[in-house]
């Protein structure tokens, strides 16, 4: 019985070290004592040889390679720091194996190619293309690069990308410093081209308003001349209806205006003024 046991021990130990499982988003290496002798990129269950073979897994899916911030110079001597990143995964886990190793390995050579490959076309390009009208060719081209020299490596790149794009420190003060200028320069002329406009509109008011108050006042003239003509009209028409009736009327319309309070008059006793203090008919 114990060595039926031992034996079912030892039979679970050998097909434990020989029984493996590749998942769908893995593939394999069989190494034998360090020589790779068979391949796998299927998903499923295998075996191999317990003690003597190795198995290694790589990934199927796309990874991501980050690169440090790295300084560069475009062709018109413009100073950039571009921050990237690298969508790749394993073409060729042999190669891969061979060349690189690792994962490690694979974003380090990467990184190199990355770099080199990115600097040789800022380099050929002005800032402004750069940053605005040949990003995307730009990017392209490089992509394009990278991906000719990480097959030699089992890699394929799928696209490189620019994940910010940065003046050095010491640049952008400078770089601030002239945008503030520039900003400082413009809103000066927009306030000098206001303020012209503001003069304009404030002489055309004017010359609105004198032209409206001389307008108003020539009415107001006319309107006034008409009101003392038909006044007088009034005044005469009445004046010939009943000449005493007038004469009286104006005559105590100016005593209201003369005799005021603590006032002393000289008059002589035949003042016309005086006629119809004394009789009502002004006799």
């Amino acid at each position: 019985m114990v060595k039926l046991l031992i034996i079912v021990f030892l039979a679970a130990i050998v097909v434990g070290q020989s029984a493996f499982l590749v998942q769908q988003w893995e593939q394999g290496l069989i190494l034998e004592f360090g020589k790779p002798i068979r391949i796998i990129q299927e998903p499923g269950l295998y075996f191999k040889t317990p003690f003597i073979q190795d198995l290694t897994l790589f990934e199927k899916r796309i990874l991501a390679a980050e690169a440090r911030p790295a300084e560069y110079i475009t062709l018109d001597k413009k100073r950039l720091t571009v921050d990237t990143v690298s969508r790749w995964r394993i073409s060729q886990p042999l190669l891969f194996y061979q060349t690189v190793r690792n994962y490690a390995g694979a974003i380090a050579r990467l990184n190199d190619i990355t770099f080199a490959r990115l600097r040789q076309e800022i380099g050929n390009h002005n800032f402004k293309e750069f940053i605005r009208e040949e990003r995307e060719r730009i990017m392209n081209q490089v992509t394009s690069g990278v991906e000719e020299q990480a097959r030699r490596f089992g890699i394929e790149v799928i696209d490189v990308r620019i994940r910010r794009v940065d003046l050095p420190e010491e640049v952008q003060n400078s770089v601030f410093a002239r945008m503030k200028a520039e900003r400082e320069r413009i809103a000066k002329r927009y306030r000098a081209e206001g303020d012209e406009q503001a003069r304009e509109i404030r002489a055309s008011a004017d010359k609105d308003k004198e032209i409206l108050l001389a307008e108003a006042y020539g009415k107001a003239q006319a309107l006034k001349g008409e009101g003392e003509a038909e006044s007088a009209k009034i005044y005469a028409e009445a004046y010939n209806k009943d000449i005493d009736f007038f004469r009286f009327v104006r005559t105590l319309e100016s005593y209201k205006t003369i005799f005021k309070e603590n006032t002393t008059f000289l008059l002589k006793p035949d003042s016309s003024l005086l006629r119809f203090l004394e009789s009502p008919y002004g006799n």
